[in-house]
Parts: C-alpha cells; structure tokens; sequence
C-alpha cells in the first residue's frame, strides 16, 4: 500500500511539473536586443547620462515598461501607474530589497544604515527604529522648537543679506543656496544641536565647512546607483575603478565624515523649493494666489507656523507640483526582484532591478493634462486637504510601501514651511532684463541648469 501510494504521488509530482514546464512563460518587457554578456552596457555607456538614454528609449519604443539588460542583470523601468503600484503594492514582499552597488555599500559603511541597505533582519530592525525612535510623530512634535528657530533664522539671514548689506549683495540671492543651506541647518539643528559645523558666517549664513560639507553631500547622492560598471560586473569590483566613480565616492564620503559621520545618507529636500520658486516666478498669478492665501489664512501681523500648514493648501500644491513635474531625481531607489514573478503580463526574473521613473509618472500625458505645465490647481479637491504623497503612484514623491521614505513627516513639513516663510517673508523680483526664469534642466541631473537668481525686499 505504502509503495503503491509513493508511487503515485511520485507520477503525479512528475506530470505536474511536467504540465508546469509546458506552460509557455510571459515575454520580457520590451527593450532593445543585448549583446552577449554585456547586455546593452555599451550602448548605454555610449549614451550618457544614462537616465536620459533609458527615457528616450521608452519614448521611442512607445512603452511604459522597458527591459533593459546590463551584465546579467534586468534593469526594469515603469513609468505607468498601474505597473507601478503592482510592483510597489500588491507585490511589495517580492520588492523589497535593494541592490548590492558599490556606492551604496560605500555610502553605509558597509550596509549600517537603512535606506539603502539589502533586505536583512538587520535592515527589519533598523527600520522600526526609525519608525518608532526618529521618525515618530512624538519626536517630530518635540523637535518642532528647532525647526522654528531655523526658520526663523532663514529669514534673518535674507533681510540681511538683502537689506542690511544692500551695498554689497545689490539685493540679489541666491535661491539655490538659500534652500540648500537652509535644509541642511535644520537637519544640523535636530541632530548636533547647533547650526554650524564650523563658526558660519558673519551675516548668519553658511561657512566653508557647510558648503563643503552640502556639496560633498550633494556628490554622493549623485552617484549613489549611477549605473556603474562594476556594479553589474561585480568580479570586477575593488580591483578597478574603469569610470571613476569609486574615486569619486570615496572623495565625497571622506569630506563629508571630516565634518561628521553621522549624515552621509541625508536625504536633502532642497531642490523642489528652488524649482516651485522659479516656476511660481515665471507665473505671477500663482505667486499672487499663494501670497493672498498666506495673508487670508495667518494675516500680515504674524509669521506662518507650523500649525497653520494644515490650512494652506494652495502653498502645499505649490510644492506638491514641483514634486510632480521636478523630482528629485530621475528614478526612485531601486527594488530587487526576489523571485521570479509576473508584473504587468511580462516576466520579471528573480534578482531584476526595477526603477520606477519620477520623470515619467509625473509626466505621463495619459494621466496629467498638460503635463509640462506647473498648475498646482489641479492638486486642488475641494476643501480637502493637500497632502504630498500619492498612494496611487500616479507621482512619485516619498515612494511606498516597506520602502517607503520613512522621514514623509519630517521632509513635508521642513519643505512646506520653507516655500511659505518664502513667500511671506519678501517680495521676489527677477533681476534687470531677465524677464524669465530658464526653466531648462541640467543635462546631466534634474536639477536647475543655472542658479536661480532673485532679488528679495
């Protein structure tokens, strides 16, 4: 009886997974066709930076989802919200971890932190730390002095520049340095306690140690996952540095760790006021509506504070906007395939990195009308509030899921607060004969290609 049973679970194991064997696979996502070995390296190397060769890709070949291999590694690129949120939502679990780079290893000491960090039981119990120790609303609220006296500080620190030093500033700042500066000393503030990492400057602005330091910050995260060579080569690694970047990371971590070696994998919220304050500067009517926002909802006898953030929906769809149509960066962080698995109808092999593209999300016509065009009103619903994120994926702001930026409270509220004391503090005015702000994109990153340049009063 026993051998007669074995024997028959033993035929139907095989004819199982003989049927299972029959079953014709789902193709790739679509791509251009790889060489042996080196995939499409080459080519994309031919074709830097590499992010902008993987969109004109998808444009050509009129996807939304693309396969590209590199070595022997699928690099998977969405930019359609329904994908998106299959990857990033139902499939969560299978997409979860993150790659083993070079930068990233470099960047974390040697996966110390969180964020970038492999899945692991270390990276479990990191994570609830920051949820529960860090991040938390209760420390947030119990932070709050610190960001208050930050922006206050911000505001000092134009009038001086802009009033008190007229005859040597003309009244002109900097955006870029202001925003930059300005997320760095709150996160300074909250985590050594005092503003500078050196003495700062006589007009309450930053020193050489702060620049350096942001710079080295801003280097880092630049060429954390930036499709080096060795990391999809990985036998390679350690032994040579073929696009320098290894050199490069080194350089930038060891500038900033000689200031501190608490912050390398900060991640700064800067660029997004820069970019809503240049498009709210090339249309008047939006800066118009956000100042008579702030003097409806605070009035002009008191400065905006955290409490009334709630209240200003126009400002946080400012904000919101620049998320959308200006991200960060041009992908999120990638997530990697544990097991083989069906997105989309494709087949993702088990170790795929899959990026999901800000730039397309943000800027898909078959979501946003008039996708090129900063509107924050179509942020607005009624009388509900505004929030940042958007669990439908149809942007890509904090992300979500496991690997969902666990600081959303703590970068939404520094950022919106921000844009606000800006917009109350001063009267912005573009410079003599420059009727515009140049709107035009770094090629090589998403950031501004020039500095944004102002006259404050």
């Amino acid at each position: 009886m026993i051998i007669s049973t074995l024997f028959f679970v033993t035929i139907f194991t095989f004819l199982l997974a003989w049927c299972t064997r029959s079953q014709p696979r789902p193709p790739l996502p679509p791509g251009p066709k790889p060489l042996p070995y080196v995939g499409s390296f080459i080519t994309m190397i031919q074709n830097k930076p590499a992010f902008r060769w993987i969109h004109r890709m998808m444009d050509e070949m009129d996807t939304k989802i693309l396969c590209i291999r590199l070595g022997n590694v699928h690099v998977i690129s969405v930019s359609d919200p329904k994908i998106a949120c299959e990857f990033l939502k139902e499939k969560d679990e299978i997409f979860s971890s993150r790659p083993d780079f070079m930068s990233s290893y470099l960047t974390s000491d040697g996966y110390l932190t969180t964020v970038l960090v492999p899945s692991s039981d270390h990276w479990k119990n990191m994570r609830k730390i920051l949820a529960v120790k860090i991040l938390s609303s209760t420390r947030h609220k119990w932070l709050k002095s610190k960001r208050d006296e930050e922006a206050d500080n911000l505001l000092r620190y134009i009038y001086d520049r802009c009033e008190i030093n007229f005859t040597v500033t003309g009244g002109i700042m900097n955006v870029r340095t202001i925003v930059q500066q300005h997320s760095s000393n709150v996160t300074r503030k909250i985590i050594f306690g005092s503003r500078y990492l050196g003495k700062g400057s006589v007009d309450g602005g930053p020193g050489e140690e702060e620049i350096e330091h942001v710079e080295s910050l801003l280097i880092i995260l630049s060429y954390v996952y930036s499709f080096c060579v060795t990391d999809y080569f990985p036998f390679l690694r350690w032994i040579t540095d073929l696009d320098g970047h290894e050199k490069i990371m080194r350089n930038a971590i060891r500038t900033a760790r000689k200031h501190q070696d608490r912050l390398i994998d900060e991640r700064i919220q800067q660029w997004k006021d820069e970019w809503a304050m240049a498009e709210m500067m090339n249309q008047p009517r939006i800066f118009d509506r956000a100042i008579h926002e702030l003097d409806s909802v605070i009035g002009k006898e008191k400065l905006v504070q955290e409490s009334d953030l709630p209240k200003l929906n126009y400002i946080k769809a400012c904000v919101k906007e620049a998320f959308r149509l200006h991200p960060s960066a041009a992908f999120n962080l990638p997530h990697v395939a544990a097991v083989d698995t069906t997105v989309g109808g494709y087949f993702i092999p088990k170790g795929s990195h899959v990026l999901l593209s800000r730039i397309g999300l943000g800027r898909n016509p078959e979501v946003w009308d008039d996708p090129l065009t900063f509107e924050p009103e179509r942020h607005i619903d009624g009388d509900n509030e505004v929030v940042l994120t958007d669990y439908n994926l149809q942007m890509l702001s904090f992300s979500c899921g496991r690997r969902g930026c666990p600081g959303v409270l703590f970068g939404s509220t520094m950022t919106v607060m921000l844009l606000a004391r800006l917009v109350q503090g001063f009267t912005w005015e573009l410079p003599p004969n420059e009727p515009l702000v140049d709107l035009k994109e770094n090629l090589r990153n998403v950031f501004v290609s020039g500095d944004l340049i102002s006259g404050a009063r």
